[in-house]
């Protein structure tokens, strides 16, 4: 239904527990793929669901009201043990479905999601004020704090966060109030794209401090455009980088500052590591190899 925005929490479940499944029903597909997480309790098809993450059953979605929690967590989890087939984006989600949800592990398959090729094509032209990008919803689990921090101790950089905000914002704002630095500090909010892959080609360097993430999807976006990247040590983000970029301790505010002042003072080389590290990345995160993979996943299901 084009018209209909499923943004708002019950809108999210109309669509989900009735007009999916009965737009599913009248449209004569064999099988029924969830893409965001979230099943239909009654549906007339085998079901294949992706699995992002499982942030709500780990416990770090806690600012959320209780029954979102409950229905994107409990709930949802319930009716992944009624699918086919579930897909994770990394080998790291599907440790962590296995921990908190009884599954047949053979029923688990790992397809790491395509990066968009317009992010494969950014020319890069770093901007001659040195700023450090910040791409993903401003949560707490994405951890921007410690790159606030870090700031503090390399004078003339910027902070571009780029993403949804939530409440913890506030306090990240404080935090650069407190430091003397909220002038180098830019909360961005909802890019278009084209605002997105602007910043990627202008940027200094891009981090992914988050402490939990499913797949990192701002990390793949930077390898494949060739930006300069420094990565949280954590969650799937060591899977994503696979030596292709610094890990750094999620809590280290001086190894981050260290590391970006490393790359503003010597841009020349990060440039050329990045893009050394391009095309490697580009292939990994094709969404080609992607696709490959989950027609695979619908063959074993309609064959």
């Amino acid at each position: 239904m084009p018209h209909y925005d499923p943004w708002r929490f019950d809108r999210r479940v109309i669509w989900d527990q009735l007009l999916l499944p009965l737009r599913a029903l009248g449209s004569g597909a064999q099988l029924l793929h969830c893409t965001s997480g979230s099943v239909p309790l009654l549906a007339s098809l085998p079901i294949v669901v992706t699995v992002h993450d499982v942030a709500w059953l780990r416990g770090v979605q806690a600012h959320t009201p209780s029954y979102a929690r409950w229905y994107f967590g409990p709930f949802s989890a319930q009716r992944w043990r009624s699918a086919r087939y579930v897909i994770v984006d990394s080998h790291f989600t599907r440790d962590e479905l296995l921990t908190f949800v009884a599954l047949d592990p053979a029923r688990l398959v790992v397809v790491h999601p395509g990066v968009d090729a317009a992010f494969t094509h950014v020319v890069r032209r770093p901007s001659s004020t040195p700023f450090v990008l910040c791409v993903g919803t401003v949560e707490r689990r994405k951890n921007a704090a410690v790159v606030i921090e870090a700031l503090a101790r390399v004078p003339d950089v910027q902070l571009v966060c780029a993403g949804p905000p939530t409440p913890y914002q506030a306090e990240c704002e404080a935090l650069a109030r407190h430091l003397g630095i909220a002038n180098r500090v830019r909360f961005a909010g909802y890019l278009e794209r084209t605002e997105l892959l602007e910043l990627y080609a202008t940027a200094t360097a891009a981090v992914a401090p988050s402490r939990y993430e499913g797949f990192g999807y701002a990390a793949a976006q930077a390898l494949c455009a060739g930006v300069p990247l420094l990565a949280a040590r954590s969650s799937s983000l060591i899977e994503v980088v696979q030596g292709d970029a610094p890990l750094l301790s999620p809590d280290e505010p001086g190894v981050w500052g260290d590391a970006i002042r490393a790359i503003v003072e010597g841009q020349g080389d990060a440039n050329r590591r990045a893009a050394e590290v391009r095309s490697g990345a580009t292939t990994r995160f094709a969404w080609q190899r992607a696709a490959a993979e989950t027609a695979a996943v619908y063959r074993s299901v309609t064959e």
